[in-house]
């Protein structure tokens, strides 16, 4: 962190854990006692206030905790408080095979549900030593998605972030936006969120007819409606007081705090995974990695605006390159059974394809039993494939022991790690200004917490 974050050991200080060996002031992400925090500080000796600042409050984006030591309206310390979403995803998917594992990782991060699946699957490919036989098709139609991802989740974070700073009209128009590409979704996978459609070995099911089509026609209109934002915010005098020159952190601080993402290429750095460790084919397409240099919230807000022109650009290389193949590797004893059809009983197997696997012979119905109930094999090993989510570097870390279900599973999740510079990006600005900057974060609780 830089200088001006940086303060001498004070023994018995509440907020910070820090030894006289330490530099700089060390925060501990915990609660804490509220009775400690508040005796600690006398507001009639120090002029200082504690308060608390959710974690039930309308600009936290979920369920996050700050408290908040106040001198005035400065903002003097900020303790992050988390936990409070903790569903316990990754030990459950100790407890099922690897594919039925995807249902509980796509609900982490619940923003952008498909890069959730598509790092846990990438690792899992990995250690099965199957990435090269990935079918083309399969590539495509995950980068294809995960770029509607991209956009969908930077239209939350656009719709809620500008509520947050009093701009109601580009929240009713981002999520009406975000509408459109959750339709699409629940045309190619079933379901509007947590799709696990991204699988160990492919996809759950191939795109249906007409989905090519709504993407062509949506990605016009989304253009226009990038610019429609812009025109509404980017010299907006309100937006621009709010935003520029709040939240400053600059690249230095970002590498210390480990902080990747929007973040990170506002304060100038183009890194981006997309182009710095490419899979799926990434480096075969074109396209920008969107960089500002003023580190404040107002340029993440033009990283993000610029982000989703250049997703566009991706879909449409992603939409030419469609050619017809199978959507799931050629192995049998990974490939999972699946040809999907909404049924009375929700969406499953169609039962065509289930009258074809009991009829095809007695073999046949016990390999898709066991292969369905007991799952394949993965050999012993861990594997960690990272990919540039929306929010930065999210991955998943994957270890089997040789079995049919996950040993361990941890999820790298960005909002999480990024959380960490909430402290920089507060302290010393007004308490109004803590809206901004958390927003700016972009933290999704269902993946910090997990």
């Amino acid at each position: 962190m830089t200088d001006t974050y940086e303060s001498t050991y004070v023994e018995g200080d509440p907020y910070g854990g820090a030894s006289p060996e330490d530099e700089g002031r060390v925060f501990t992400v915990g609660g804490g006692d509220w009775e400690d925090l508040v005796e600690s500080v006398d507001p009639l000796e120090s002029e200082r206030i504690v308060v608390n600042m959710g974690p039930q409050h309308p600009s936290t984006h979920g369920v996050l905790r700050l408290v908040l030591e106040l001198e005035g309206e400065s903002v003097m310390q900020t303790r992050v408080v988390i936990g409070y979403l903790h569903t316990g995803i990754e030990k459950n998917m100790e407890f099922r095979n690897w594919t039925q594992a995807v249902t509980f990782i796509t609900r982490c991060d619940y923003l952008s549900p498909l890069y959730n699946e598509a790092t846990y699957c990438l690792g899992v490919e990995r250690l099965l030593g199957i990435e090269d036989q990935i079918p083309e098709r399969v590539n495509v139609l995950r980068v294809l998605v995960l770029e509607l991802q991209r956009i969908s989740s930077h239209l939350v974070w656009l719709g809620t972030g500008g509520m947050e700073l009093g701009a109601l009209t580009p929240m009713l128009f981002s999520f009406r936006e975000r509408e459109r590409i959750l339709k699409i979704f629940e045309m190619i996978t079933g379901l509007r969120m947590n799709h696990a459609y991204i699988r160990p070995g492919g996809v759950a099911q191939d795109i249906p007819p007409g989905a090519v089509d709504a993407i062509r026609e949506f990605i016009p209109e989304m253009y226009r409606r990038v610019d429609e934002y812009e025109d509404l915010l980017s010299a907006n005098p309100i937006w621009i007081a709010r935003t520029q020159g709040v939240g400053y952190l600059d690249t230095e601080s970002c590498m210390q705090l480990g902080v990747t993402g929007p973040l990170l290429r506002a304060s100038g750095l183009a890194w981006d995974l997309r182009k710095e460790m490419p899979v799926m084919g990434y480096d075969t397409y074109d396209f920008d990695v969107v960089t500002e240099t003023d580190a404040d919230c107002y340029a993440r807000y033009k990283v993000r605006i610029n982000e989703m022109r250049e997703s566009l650009r991706i879909v449409e290389q992603a939409l030419d390159r469609l050619r017809p193949g199978p959507v799931m590797v050629a192995d049998k004893k990974i490939a999972w059974p699946a040809q999907l059809a909404l049924g009375s009983d929700g969406l499953g197997n169609s039962l065509d394809h289930i009258r074809t696997i009991m009829g095809t012979s007695m073999e046949a119905l016990i390999h898709h039993f066991k292969l369905v109930t007991e799952g394949f094999r993965v050999p012993a090993g861990q594997a960690y494939v990272p990919l540039e989510g929306p929010r930065g570097e999210l991955g998943a870390h994957v270890v089997s022991d040789g079995g049919t279900r996950p040993y361990r599973v941890h999820l790298r999740d960005p909002g999480f790690v990024n959380l960490q510079a909430t402290p920089a990006l507060t302290e010393g600005g007004m308490i109004s200004d803590v809206v901004a900057s958390v927003a700016s974060i972009d933290p999704v609780m269902g993946g910090v917490d997990r």
